[in-house]
C-alpha cells in the first residue's frame, strides 16, 4: 500500500457563496461547482436524502485543493460553534504566503477577525492566525528572507 497525495481538504458551510468570496479574495482559484444528489452520494456520505453545492478550489501553484461543501438536505440541526484555536479535531489550514501584513489587511477588509498579532518565529517565518467566515481558521506564515 502506498499513499500518494493527500487529493483536498473539505470543509462544510453554511453560507456557501460567502465562503467561496472569502477564499476567490485570499487567491484561491476555481476548479469546479456543481451539486451533488443521489443515491451514490447517500451512501458515500452514510446520510439520506442528500442535496448538496460544492465548490472545489485551488492554490494557484496547483498544489493544495479545498472543497467548501453546503448541505441543503439533510440540514445540520445544531449551530456550528466557534472553537478556539486549542479545541481539539482539526482546527484551521496552514498557507505559506507573500506579504503577511497585505494579506491579513485584505482579509479583515471581508471580515476576517486576526487572532492575536503577526509575530516572528525565530527568524524563520512571520505567522498569525485568522478566523474568516464558518469560524475558518487559517493559519498564515511569510518566510522571512
Amino acid at each position: 500500500m502506498k499513499i500518494h497525495r493527500i487529493d483536498h481538504v473539505g470543509i462544510v458551510v453554511n453560507d456557501l457563496p460567502a465562503a467561496k468570496a472569502f477564499f476567490l479574495d485570499f487567491g484561491l482559484e476555481i476548479l469546479g461547482e456543481g451539486k451533488a444528489e443521489g443515491g451514490w452520494v447517500d451512501r458515500i456520505v452514510g446520510l439520506h436524502g442528500v442535496q448538496a453545492g460544492y465548490v472545489m478550489l485551488r492554490t494557484p501553484d496547483g498544489e493544495t485543493n479545498i472543497e467548501l461543501v453546503k448541505f441543503y438536505r439533510p440540514a445540520d440541526e445544531k449551530d456550528a460553534e466557534r472553537p478556539l484555536s486549542n479545541t481539539p479535531g482539526i482546527r484551521h489550514i496552514a498557507f505559506v504566503v507573500e506579504d503577511i501584513e497585505a494579506v491579513v489587511a485584505r482579509l479583515k477588509k471581508q471580515g476576517a477577525e486576526l487572532f492575536g498579532e503577526i509575530q516572528n518565529y525565530e527568524n524563520i517565518y512571520k505567522l498569525c492566525y485568522v478566523r474568516g467566515p464558518e469560524g475558518i481558521i487559517l493559519e498564515l506564515a511569510e518566510e522571512i528572507q
